[in-house]
């Protein structure tokens, strides 16, 4: 997989999924006024977990993690449903809060498998989505792309852990790693976990506050002290 370099992209107006009337009822869900509604409009899909809205044309910020990154003794209740957009949006920060400890084998602090996971973006950027903004944490990955009509996002995100999950497998096996081979965070097919957090964005200052949240994660976490000090993001590039 041969990667090209991400490019800025600016924040431009685009339509919701609410504005299609085949849409109809998507922003009261997404607002949250609807929370407890079945999900059947339009975009709209769950395995069971999360909600997630899936739709061309949107800013998605999206989260995912190692599979071993939030052990029970992190503290964090199991989800319950149904939840209101409040009690999300708590649990998600208490979520990320917590990943920010660095629980678990924390794969992704290898230069050479964090690599892997940045190239897997760069490489459908401007084909499949448009890469914004992204960085790589230790057990975790935060990244904001404008979807393309035509790739869902659950497929797009579905690529993304596929393909790594087998190259940092085939990275670990060749024993490349500085400081020795880290223990698999179990089965090699369970490397990351299944569910992922997504976020569309609504307008200009979110656009930007998602940017800068992406960015500014390695400093919160007192991985470096300024965000340009971590190699593993779209910081100046």
């Amino acid at each position: 997989m041969t990667s090209t370099k991400a490019t800025p992209h600016p924040w431009k107006p685009i339509a919701t999924p609410a504005e299609d009337e085949s849409n109809k009822g998507l922003n009261e869900k997404i607002c949250g006024r609807d929370a407890r509604a079945p999900i059947i409009s339009k975009g709209w899909h769950s395995r069971g977990y999360l909600p997630h809205v899936d739709v061309g044309g949107l800013y998605q910020g999206i989260t995912y993690r190692l599979s071993d990154s939030l052990p029970m003794s992190a503290g964090v209740p199991p989800a319950v449903t149904p939840q209101s957009h409040a009690e999300k949006a708590e649990r998600r920060k208490q979520i990320e809060q917590e990943l920010n400890k660095g629980y678990g084998s924390c794969l992704l602090r290898h230069k050479e498998i964090a690599q892997i996971v940045v190239d897997a973006w760069l490489y459908f950027d401007g084909k499949r989505y448009d890469l914004v903004a992204y960085v790589v944490m230790p057990n975790h990955v935060h990244v904001l792309i404008k979807t393309y009509e035509g790739f869902p996002l659950s497929k797009v995100i579905h690529s993304w852990k596929s393909f790594t999950a087998h190259e940092i497998i085939k990275c670990l096996k060749r024993g490349v790693l500085a400081g020795g081979t880290p223990a698999l965070p179990g089965h090699p097919s369970k490397l990351w976990q299944n569910e992922y957090f997504d976020r569309f964005i609504r307008d200009d200052r979110h656009f930007a506050q998602a940017i800068d949240y992406i960015h500014e994660n390695p400093v919160k976490a007192g991985l470096c002290r300024h965000a340009s000090e971590w190699p593993w993001s779209s910081v100046g590039k």
